[in-house]
């Protein structure tokens, strides 16, 4: 187990910059999620961590070792890849060895460590196979048992999820969490999907064109965003967001209804309100009027996607029932809301 230190890393791409001056510490057993949309530079991130990719500047630590230009193999790193790179021609026990039967092992050693990483993984009764008898959460199983028998200070996954099927990578996200349970090993976890980063880390770090936007725990960056780009991309449905002025400790919309919250802000400021759906509720009576144009059925809940006149708004629906072309009245629970200024930060 290690602690890892991204001391102001920058990369660029002839002159094209994906990573400007980022500082980050990831404490020693932790989980970390690099959560962000696509281009945002998380992947890049994680390979230079590797050492797959050259730091531009900074520096890197991994515990107590400067590795910022130490070989991959030097770095006490395991990387596990979307694609899972097996081997076709062996079996589950040689691919999980592999890395092991080119550094010379006895065979004895390499079962034995095969055996050990199969039980964990629940691959036992595989270890004789190949990859094409496998399915593709046992592929990756296999994937992430070939990093697990190096036993690495720090385990780095990017994106090893995105192939499977829905309901594999619900059986995988709880594998995996199991695992860091019971290993209690530094993970960096590389994905653009917030349920995954929500349910398996400690510590997300959302990313936004190569800088963070903000790292905190999953219950921080849903309750507490410190911007309107993490209060956008956290949660799902996504939060609802009503341009307004400042009014002292209210909001104006465009039509003159006021809504009152805590948060200070100047007389005439341009502001955003943001609410998630599940703090706004249909009533009979409300502030905000509009028609619902889709509803959504989920089984244990109901989302309304509900057209206003200060824009879209998607509502759970579960008080009462709601219909495609209803009209709605909207009551939004002003004390779990959010107030973003004009340059998107939280008030």
């Amino acid at each position: 187990m290690a602690q890892v230190e991204l001391s102001n890393i920058s990369k660029r791409f002839g002159a094209v910059e994906v990573i400007s001056g980022l500082n980050l510490s990831i404490e020693d057993g932790a989980f970390c999620a690099l959560l962000g949309p696509s281009g945002c530079g998380k992947s890049t991130m994680l390979r230079m961590i590797a050492g797959l990719e050259e730091v531009t500047d900074g520096t890197i630590r991994i515990g107590t070792e400067d590795v910022t230009h130490a070989a991959p193999k030097s770095r006490g790193t395991a990387m596990v890849f979307q694609s899972y790179a097996l081997y076709p021609h062996l079996t589950v026990a040689e691919n999980i060895t592999f890395s092991m039967s080119l550094a010379g092992a006895p065979k004895a050693k390499q079962r034995e460590a095969a055996e050990r990483v199969a039980k964990m993984l629940q691959l036992t009764h595989l270890l004789d196979r190949r990859p094409a008898a496998l399915s593709g959460g046992q592929r990756q199983r296999v994937a992430i048992g070939r990093a697990l028998v190096r036993d690495p200070k720090v385990f780095l996954f990017d994106e090893p999820l995105s192939n499977l099927d829905a309901l594999l990578r619900v059986q995988m996200r709880l594998e995996l969490a199991k695992l860091h349970g019971d290993l209690k090993t530094t993970m960096i976890y590389v994905t653009h999907d917030q349920v995954e980063a929500m349910t398996l880390a400690d510590l997300i770090v959302v990313l936004d064109k190569g800088k963070i936007a903000q790292a905190g725990s999953p219950w921080e960056l849903y309750n507490r965003p410190a911007n309107r780009f993490v209060a956008g991309f956290i949660g799902s449905p996504a939060m609802n967001f009503l341009k307004g002025q400042g009014d002292g400790q209210g909001v104006v919309l465009p039509d003159g209804t006021r809504l009152a919250v805590a948060q200070h802000m100047a007389k005439g400021a341009p502001v955003e309100l943001g609410i998630r759906p599940e703090h706004v509720k249909v009533a009979t009576e409300g502030p905000i009027r509009g028609r619902a144009s889709v509803v959504e059925y989920l089984g244990n809940t109901s989302y309304a996607y509900v057209e206003t006149d200060h824009g879209p708004m998607v509502v759970e629906a579960d008080d009462q029932p709601v219909k495609a072309g209803d009209q709605l009245a909207l009551v939004p629970d002003l004390a779990k809301a959010h107030v973003f200024d004009a340059t998107g930060q939280a008030l």
